[in-house]
């Protein structure tokens, strides 16, 4: 998927574990699940623990580790598009349905938001094959992350010299998914717990119903941020019922969409 070991010599090559559906007698769609960790390290709850519950539900499963720092979030984008395309290329070949979803939570949640607002169409004249597939999303589920320093001010639990939300104006205006939102843009799924701050996720749901996008908004009062699946298998260890249900109405979100 790409390396420069010049860069950082310890830095893994980005790569994906491909989960097919055991629904074999049907073509389903994928749902591509990236961690968070501020994009310096690799959270296993957001990951393996949410790919095996969707899995569980019959969707097929990419997990994705991207590129983390001294990487930057645009070369985080980059993996990310990269593994949408290669799903796409090998559709006949892994028996995948059409529709592809970007799941993240956190950093991840923030890196579907952008892949899912800054797609395109691929490049027809490349001589790679891959990068000939478009990277155009047909689904993206946000949990607790996605928001910028742009339209709201908050650092979202950020340092303050931490430049992950952008480097200068420009770059803090393009990783910003609510200004990339149009009529195209996918349907959102979007979660979050009041512990970071209700307005984070109305910010990006403003967006959509602005350009008309469907999307479905679920702010919880209980919890805090990084509880995955809420089921207790998460670092925090925190078992909240209410909030594990989000799981339940996400995936009859995404089978209402035909995945």
């Amino acid at each position: 998927m790409g390396f420069d070991p010049a860069k950082s010599p310890l830095q893994e090559n980005p790569y994906f574990v491909f989960i097919p559906s055991e629904y074999t007698k049907e073509v389903r769609g994928t749902v591509i699940v990236a961690h968070g960790g501020g994009f310096s390290w690799r959270t296993g709850c957001e990951g393996v623990n949410v790919a095996q519950f969707f899995h569980e539900k019959g969707f097929n499963c990419a997990i994705l580790s991207y590129r983390l720092l001294p990487y930057s979030r645009l070369d985080a984008i980059d993996d990310m598009k990269r593994t949408i395309r290669i799903l796409k290329s090998r559709r006949k070949e892994w028996n995948l349905g059409e529709k592809i979803c970007a799941m993240g939570f956190s950093a991840g949640g923030m890196l579907s938001a952008n892949c899912a607002t800054l797609a395109d169409l691929g490049k027809p004249e490349s001589e790679d094959e891959i990068e000939r597939f478009s990277s155009k999303l047909d689904a993206a589920v946000i949990g607790y992350g996605a928001m910028s320093s742009v339209s709201f001010p908050g650092r979202f639990g950020m340092p303050a010299e931490d430049t992950l939300m952008g480097r200068d104006a420009a770059e803090r205006y393009y990783l910003a998914p609510e200004k990339h939102v149009n009529p195209d843009t996918p349907p959102m799924f979007i979660w979050q717990t009041m512990s970071d701050d209700g307005r984070h996720g109305m910010c990006l749901a403003k967006a959509l119903q602005d350009a008309g996008v469907a999307y479905e908004l679920h702010i919880f009062q209980q919890g805090v941020h990084g509880l995955a699946m809420a089921d207790g298998r998460n670092d925090l260890g925190m078992n909240i019922p209410h909030i594990s249900h989000w799981g339940d109405l996400c995936s009859e979100w995404l089978r209402d969409l035909g995945f």
